[in-house]
């Protein structure tokens, strides 16, 4: 006889059905696992024997075999511990019950017994609806929003002989698992560090991201050194709205899988790697692929400062996950992550970083200054939205907007609820198809007219004016228009053109002011 029960394997975050088959014979005295299984999964032979032994079941003189199906599929992780026992409690006779094939079983086993959590267990509760599972046996876990699974019904257990009992009916466990409060969740707004209204000047640069944040639109800034590119990038995220709930089991679930801590609210996730970050820890990958930093800032901010120090190379594998929203990662097993986030990158103008400055002069030939901006190749350009360009400002000097974060983020979040009623799913400016977008606010003939005139003459490939019309979309939505308006448009031309494009004239002009000051002085 084989005993079988299931389980829930991982492929990424996407899962699949797991077949824990066990066989039990008169044999030399062994347990061997088959199925592609990792060391992790070869180790839970000394878990399972021992919580064998809470039962008093002996397997001296036998044979153990647990086949691990598909067996095509690498199997990895000791989240499949529990379901290896309760097949082997089925061929013992210690579970006499049936257990339908829509019933699973999640989770490790420590060696007196006790159902433990393990690494992966959140996205394998969100993937067993979508395999038929109906009811899953789970640890107790008070990292897990118990509150937000509700598609399956859920068994929380502590120990095997629980999982036993409550099989054979004799003891009767709550359906509903001990849930973690809805305020431990729950976002606070004035949590945020840095707020909006402390940031002195950059009125134009606080209208671009908070247009950036409103349709989720990649943003590059330019400045000389001190000039506030960091502190605007670090600020960022405070006007962003809340996670749904979706999108925050998303983001648990990526950070759970990368061994990440996360804090317990509703906040759009930030990551700021640093310039000699590796290609790997940026893009994922390893011998036991995880998520890199474009997939742990999936739904909220990626932000690069000094981006020109990255490695050119690792810029580029940007290319794909910017236009997708998804990076794959190809392996002896390919495994693909969502990453679809708001890319802040934020350079110098030159290698010195005082082109165009007023006050220092700029040491950089052209020949550098090409380089230096060479750096960022053509197609990362033109995946991005917005380019600001920034200078330093008067901090003696009041700025004309003083609206704080929270003022911000209700008019992103009144755009954001615009576009998820235009598209009818939750989706931004940025990301949906644009055809889609077309049929819902269609371009009239003189606004086509006049964005192919413009781009003409600034040589704008389609990819950019593609970007110019769903800027110009987030521009109307944050104004409450049904419709594509004219000043959108030209709004979002605007934001598009950088008065970098052309350094060698800026650093003439740079040059004859310098020399300039230097004879009045």
């Amino acid at each position: 006889m084989t005993s079988k029960v299931t389980s829930v394997g991982l492929k990424g975050l996407e899962g699949y059905r797991v077949g824990g088959e066990v066989r039990i014979s008169q044999d030399t005295e062994s347990m061997v696992i088959v199925g592609l299984p990792d060391a992790s999964v070869k180790e839970s032979r000394e878990r399972v024997l021992a919580s064998l032994a809470h039962f008093d079941l002996d397997v001296t003189d036998r044979k153990v075999v647990v086949n691990l199906s598909p067996s095509d599929q690498k199997k990895n992780g000791a989240l499949f511990d529990l379901a290896i026992a309760v097949a082997a409690l089925k061929e013992l006779g210690e579970v006499k019950c049936e257990i339908p094939a829509d019933t699973a079983f999640v989770g490790g086993l420590s060696l007196d017994g006790s159902v433990v959590s393990g690494e992966g267990i959140l996205p394998a509760i969100i993937a067993a609806k979508g395999l038929g599972i109906r009811l899953i046996y789970l640890p107790d876990d008070p990292a897990l929003p118990f509150h937000m699974l509700q598609e399956v019904e859920c068994v929380v257990v502590r120990h095997i002989e629980e999982v036993v009992g409550h099989l054979e009916g004799q003891e009767s466990l709550l359906l509903s698992p001990r849930s973690i409060s809805e305020r431990a969740f729950i976002a606070n707004p004035g949590s945020f560090q840095k707020d909006f209204c402390h940031v002195i000047g950059h009125d134009g640069a606080k209208r671009a991201l908070e247009i950036a944040a409103a349709g989720g639109h990649n943003v590059l800034m330019n400045g000389p050194p001190g000039c506030g590119k960091s502190l605007l990038a670090e600020t960022f995220p405070s006007i962003l709205p809340p996670l749904s709930n979706k999108a925050l089991l998303e983001v648990m679930s990526l950070y759970q899988i990368a061994g990440e801590k996360r804090l317990r609210d509703l906040s759009a996730p930030f990551r700021h790697p640093h310039h000699s970050a590796s290609a790997v820890a940026i893009i994922g990958g390893g011998s036991n692929p995880r998520p890199g930093e474009i997939s742990l800032a999936h739904q909220g901010v990626l932000f690069l400062d000094e981006i020109a120090e990255f490695s050119k190379k690792t810029l580029d594998m940007l290319r794909q996950p910017l236009e997708t929203g998804e990076v794959t990662i190809s392996r002896a097993h390919s495994m693909t992550y969502p990453s679809s986030f708001i890319l802040v990158g934020a350079m110098n103008p030159c290698p010195c970083g005082y082109l165009g400055s007023p006050h220092h002069y700029c040491t950089c030939s052209q020949k550098q200054i090409q380089a230096y901006r060479n750096r960022l190749s053509g197609p990362i350009y033109d995946r991005m939205d917005i380019l600001l360009s920034l200078q330093l400002v008067n901090v003696n000097k009041p700025s004309h907007v003083k609206e704080s974060s929270a003022d911000i983020r209700k008019r992103v979040e009144a755009a954001h609820l615009e576009q998820f009623d235009r598209y009818g799913e939750e989706v931004s400016n940025s990301n949906v198809p644009f055809e889609k977008m077309m049929a819902a606010s269609p371009l009239s003939n003189e606004q086509r007219q006049l964005l192919t005139r413009v781009s003409s003459k600034q040589n704008w490939s389609n990819r950019v004016q593609i970007k110019i019309i769903r800027l110009a979309r987030t521009i109307s939505d944050l104004a409450g228009e049904e419709q594509l308006s004219d000043g959108a448009i030209w709004e979002a031309m605007k934001l598009r053109r950088w008065d970098m494009n052309k350094p060698h004239l800026i650093a003439r002009e740079n040059k004859y002011a310098f020399q300039k000051e230097s004879s009045y002085t």
